[in-house]
């Protein structure tokens, strides 16, 4: 009884040394650990074959809608990417196409700096704007030789607006800038008004040389100051050196005067001039005379005829010359007891004359 009585003890001591004695720290091999008994807790300087942990805090939360994180280094994301809030781009984008949807009318698309398009070699050549769909793709990009920006549409300005060059209107909705200065127009509407500096030439046709100061029409070397030409005939309107003018024909053709397309003046080429109509003259007329009086209407240098019946100024009869039957030669020189005139009874050369208009003594 008593050997159980100590064998008791014995077993008591050992339970209690053994309760009282510091558990070892439990040995945990390599690769024998499952994710399975792992919860909760932090672990530090965690690495693995993909993963190398090096942060102090916490930067990376995982939950169910995802992964929340304050900053990303990453190279190239393989897959396509989906950003349904803002995108904050710091430095550049290089993209080979760029697609935006259409919004709604109260969202903008905004930019804070401008659109850049860099070509290859330097040179952005081709380089622009594209839209595609339609009957065919329209453009609005940089073409060379030389370089300027080409459109395949139609540009269409807000009204009242204009476009312009360095500062300076060029065109506007209803008028020309006042700096265009030279032109190839080939048709033009109503003209209000008209001001030209320098030459023009309607069809070769109508044409004024500012050198010449000369204005004509169907001639293309004009012989007055304005010329107006059909077929080999020339009329002219020139200045002369005696500060007259001059009109009529240059050619050998003559020149009618007429009114009703009825001639009325005939000046033939040989320089003969034909009265065709009624005649009133309000002054006095001089023939063959540079000055003559005004108490006479009719003034005349030489012989007259009249309903066929020439009459001659002379102080004796004719001694020469071809009279007829009737003509009359009136004294110069009246004397008293002479004849007023002659008048021939016979036709010759010079014909038979006798006095007529004895003067008294």
């Amino acid at each position: 009884m008593s050997d159980i009585r100590k064998n008791l003890e014995l077993l008591a001591d050992s339970i209690e040394s053994l309760e009282n004695r510091k558990a070892p720290e439990p040995e945990i091999k390599n690769r024998s650990l499952s994710g399975d008994k792992i919860h909760g807790g932090t672990i530090t300087n965690f690495a693995s074959r993909g993963i190398i942990d090096e942060s102090k805090k916490p930067i990376l939360l995982v939950r169910e809608n995802g992964i929340h994180v304050d900053n990303i280094f990453a190279k190239k994301i393989e897959n396509n990417l989906n950003v349904n809030g803002d995108l904050d781009v710091q430095g550049e984008i290089y993209a080979k196409k760029l697609h935006v949807d259409e919004v709604s009318a109260d969202i903008r698309n905004e930019r804070t700096s401008p659109l850049e398009f860099k070509g290859d070699n330097k040179s952005p050549i081709g380089k622009g704007i594209i839209w595609t769909g339609g009957s065919h793709t329209k453009q609005l990009i940089l073409q060379g030789k030389p370089e300027r920006i080409w459109s395949s549409e139609d540009l269409d300005l807000h009204r009242e607006k204009s476009y312009m060059i360095g500062g300076e209107t060029v065109i506007s909705e209803t008028s020309l800038g006042t700096g265009i200065t030279k032109s190839n127009l080939k048709s033009l509407g109503t003209l209000n008004s008209l001001d030209v500096a320098g030459h023009f030439n309607v069809d070769h046709f109508v044409k004024y040389n500012a050198d010449t100061e000369q204005f004509s029409i169907g001639v293309d070397d004009p012989n007055g100051m304005v010329s107006i030409g059909s077929l080999d005939h020339e009329f002219i309107l020139d200045p002369t050196s005696d500060k007259n003018w001059k009109i009529g024909t240059w050619t050998t053709s003559g020149l009618d005067i007429v009114t009703d397309d009825t001639a009325r003046i005939k000046i033939e080429n040989s320089g003969k001039i034909r009265v065709l109509s009624k005649t009133s003259f309000d002054q006095a007329i001089g023939i063959g005379v540079k000055n003559f009086e005004s108490d006479c209407d009719l003034t005349v240098a030489g012989a007259i005829r009249f309903q066929n019946t020439k009459h001659e100024h002379l102080s004796n009869t004719p001694e020469s010359g071809n009279y007829r039957k009737g003509d009359i030669v009136w004294n110069a020189d009246p004397k008293p007891t002479g004849f007023v005139g002659w008048v021939c009874v016979r036709e010759g050369t010079p014909g038979e004359w006798k006095g007529f208009g004895q003067i008294s003594a």
